[in-house]
């Protein structure tokens, strides 16, 4: 799949790090270097404009590796960029953890993934078929 990509960073192009990859490391472009305190969050610039096709979507999700060893994550995960959506692309970081944190550009602070997805329509009805669940839900089958 081939999608249009305005980039005005310096940094390259959102890419995959191994062949099994499901997403492509976003990162930082920032004048200055951006210091996250303990439960702070900002948003964080990229430099990048993309184009998606009708049908898809394009999804942020924090990098683990961020997450476990700094506890730098997304508060909306997964973000949405929608196929409209022609702005700068920009990812809302917080950090977890009790020590700050220093966001430097070129630093690889989020994963894209590209999603199709389907529109649907609703049917309005009085009942809903029966399942073996149910309205069993939040643990219902425990630990």
């Amino acid at each position: 799949m081939q999608i249009r990509i305005i980039n005005q960073s310096n940094n390259p192009l959102p890419a995959y790090e191994t062949a099994g990859s499901a997403g492509m490391d976003i990162r930082a472009y920032i004048e200055v270097d951006t210091i996250l305190k303990p439960m702070e969050r900002k948003l964080i610039p990229t430099g990048l404009y993309i184009e998606l096709p009708d049908g898809y979507e394009a999804q942020l999700r924090p990098r683990s590796g961020m997450a476990f060893k700094y506890g730098l994550t997304l508060p909306n995960t997964p973000a949405t960029i929608d196929s409209d959506y022609r702005g700068e692309i920009k990812v809302a970081v917080i950090n977890l953890s009790d020590v700050e944190f220093t966001i430097r550009s070129g630093d690889r602070i989020a994963q894209m993934v590209i999603a199709k997805y389907e529109k649907a329509t609703w049917s309005l009805t009085d009942s809903l078929t029966e399942t073996q669940r149910g309205e069993g839900g939040f643990g219902h089958t425990g630990i």
